[in-house]
């Protein structure tokens, strides 16, 4: 147990004991959830220290056994892709479970012990999902994570959460159709469902570019890439908070995780085009994403939608690494996979933080509606705090994580200049102008969050009257706000360990990207950034106005006025508080009026609830069709036939022997 392997086999068992408790303490939910809690932060701790060896080393393991199937070996590879992924999910899932130690009492009494078994179920599936080697183990354990996200999803049992996760488990099922449709095509090349099977294959172009597509398709689904979208807005806020983290942190992730996998580990990203396919989906998928954020009120939706728009970022990078390995610039593919794996981290961080903050405030008002929140800075102000450092780190504000990941993004695109392809050479300052533009809408959207939600003035009485949340919820929030902190100003160290992960997959050295603190894109030349420096100016350039006030100022007032703000010539009023539709969605949606009709118009929910309706009308119809013109005939025939038989029964016992004489004469010339 003592290596990664034996941790990782630890962690696992952990996750399901912690499931299994549930069900056992199911009449004891108090107890139901503290069980759950522990074994996840328990399990979450053991698994970062599995996959942190690996990480670090950038060694790969791998194990190898016979399963009950004979197509199918039971096939585990700790790859340092699989190792990040690994940390991610143990991680978040660490502090979540500390988090859900308090907040899930609010559930006692409504299945609080069914939420731990699905959630420790969820979380056992991603870890076993990522390590698969084997095609037919990777799908089992994948249905399994969509399944139990699924029961996450329609906790509540109200309208919404189940008409969402209707959505969601069509959609997602969909996209594991496809998936399995591109491992078929190569497990028919290949005869074997091991992922090292499917690394020796040549397929030719087209079939390489129709199994890409199809993997593309099914993972961007579950990654939440539009237009494939359509759920997560609607089933992460249905989810309790705990849950949004992890489903919104990691979760999606699977989806960016599988692509990586097809794409690259098991196809080679052999054509560019699939790179420049992946950087305009994720491009295009960043700036809806926020834009659609932004015209939200409801907060929990506002984080889902800019869960798309990160997903969005990260498949910016990707695409720039995808279409570096096909070119043959091995910067440009370590750049590019690097701020894609580097993003990934810090997105779990931050997304993770936020949909925790949304649940403690949920948690003491008992409301989503920003329009119902406003100054709760003062009456939580852990909480507050907490959630201004999210925001900040995802609008990419130095000196956090946020902005790092980001930079390397800008110049991956600034990098993909120097390809021989001409559409390469046109998508970096596309995409770079595309980013930029995410970028602002992304910190007017969450100027907007935590404004209406922090800020000025209660607008409700459960926000007049809210408390800070417990003290796990505090800490778990505080955690994740450290390791926020910690990837921005530590990033000369996290960055050559990503860069490691990238060169896993190039199958190159890995890229130099730091001397001491200073970080660099490979190349000296290119661009420099200190974070530490960055820190120092911006912790100084407050100071100094205030240095020069206190120096030159002469004596103080003696007489100072008091009283409220003025408001031209009347009572500061709560009318002049700011609205969530003021804010944003009025003016935005005046401006992006075509945009926001292409949400509506390639939303599937629509669409599959008139479907689901003509099925139940058309069943309505043909069940007494079939009633009157089929079971009703039988029916009758048979009692007809009754009838008749009847007649041979006349209760004489000579009548009867006589039956049997007969049927002993035909049986007998049948025989002859």
């Amino acid at each position: 147990m003592n290596t990664p392997l034996g941790l990782l086999l630890l962690s696992v068992l952990l996750y399901l004991a912690g499931a299994l408790g549930s069900l056992l303490l199911a009449r004891r939910e108090s107890l139901a959830i503290l069980c759950s809690g522990i074994t996840g932060l328990l399990g979450g701790l053991v698994g970062v220290a599995a996959s942190l060896p690996v990480l670090l080393s950038g060694t790969t393991l791998r194990y190898l056994a016979d399963g009950p199937f004979a197509f199918a070996h039971f096939a585990i590879r700790l790859d340092p892709l699989a190792a990040l992924m690994v940390f991610v999910i143990s991680a978040l899932v660490a502090v979540c479970s500390l988090y859900a130690t308090a907040y899930v009492r609010e559930y006692a009494g409504r299945g609080a012990w069914a939420m731990g078994f699905f959630m420790n179920l969820f979380v056992a599936s991603m870890v076993a999902l990522v390590v698969s080697d084997n095609a037919f183990y990777f799908l089992i354990f994948f249905e399994m994570m969509s399944l139990a996200s699924y029961f996450l999803v329609i906790f509540d049992q109200h309208e919404e959460a189940v008409s969402a996760g209707f959505l969601y488990f069509l959609i997602a099922h969909a996209g594991s159709v496809l998936i399995m449709a591109a491992f078929f095509i190569l497990y028919s090349y290949s005869g074997n469902l091991d992922f090292d099977s499917f690394r020796t294959l040549h397929l030719t172009g087209p079939m390489a570019s129709l199994v890409f597509l199809l993997a593309f398709v099914g993972f961007g689904a579950k990654a939440g890439m539009v237009p494939l979208h359509s759920w997560l807005p609607r089933a992460h806020p249905a989810a309790p908070s705990h849950a949004s983290a992890l489903m919104s942190g990691v979760m999606v992730k699977i989806g960016v995780f599988g692509i990586i996998k097809v794409g690259i580990d098991l196809l080679g990203a052999t054509a560019s085009w699939w790179g420049l396919l992946v950087l305009a989906v994720g491009a295009i998928s960043a700036v809806l994403g926020v834009l659609y954020a932004l015209a939200e009120k409801d907060l929990k939706r506002l984080l889902a939608y800019s869960t798309v728009e990160n997903v969005g970022i990260i498949l910016m990078g990707v695409g720039a690494g995808m279409v570096g390995i096909a070119n043959h610039l091995p910067l440009l593919a370590a750049i590019g996979l690097l701020a894609a794996f580097y993003h990934l981290l810090n997105h779990a961080a931050f997304k993770g933080l936020l949909f925790l903050g949304a649940g403690s405030i949920l948690y003491r008002t008992h409301t989503k509606d920003m329009d119902q929140l406003g100054g709760l800075a003062t009456r939580m102000p852990w909480t507050a705090g907490a959630f201004l450092i999210g925001a900040m780190a995802i609008c990419a504000l130095p000196p956090l994580n946020g902005f790092v990941s980001e930079w390397f993004t800008y110049q991956a695109l600034f990098s993909m200049g120097s390809s021989s392809d001409i559409f390469a050479r046109l998508a970096g300052p596309v995409g770079m102008v595309m980013l930029a533009l995410t970028g602002a809408l992304a910190a007017a959207c969450f100027v907007k969050a935590y404004g209406l939600s922090f800020s000025g003035l209660p607008r409700s009485a459960h926000a007049e009257h809210a408390q800070e949340a417990p003290l796990p919820m505090v800490i778990a929030m505080l955690l994740l706000a450290g390791l926020i902190v910690l990837c921005g100003i530590g990033a000369a160290w996290v960055s050559p360990v990503m860069a490691t992960v990238a060169a896993s997959l190039t199958h190159s050295a890995a890229a130099p990207v730091a001397i001491g603190q200073t970080l660099f894109p490979g190349d000296p030349g290119q661009a420099h950034l200190s974070i530490p420096l960055v820190t120092v100016l911006l912790l100084a350039l407050p100071m100094l106005p205030m240095l020069l006030v206190a120096g030159l100022r002469g004596a103080r007032l003696g007489r100072r006025h008091g009283g409220d703000a003025w408001a031209c010539g009347y009572a500061q009023e709560q009318v002049m508080v700011p609205s969530a539709a003021g804010f944003a969605a009025q003016p935005l949606g005046h401006m992006f009026a075509p945009l926001y009709r292409v949400r509506d118009t390639l939303d599937p929910g629509a669409a599959s609830r008139r479907a689901v309706q003509w099925c139940i009308d058309a069943t309505t119809r043909i069940e007494p069709l079939w009633d009157a013109k089929v079971v009703q005939r039988v029916v009758d025939g048979v009692q007809w036939s009754g009838r008749k038989i009847q007649h041979l029964q006349h209760g004489d016992f000579r009548v009867y022997c006589l039956y049997v004489v007969v049927t002993l004469v035909v049986l007998l010339l049948v025989a002859v």
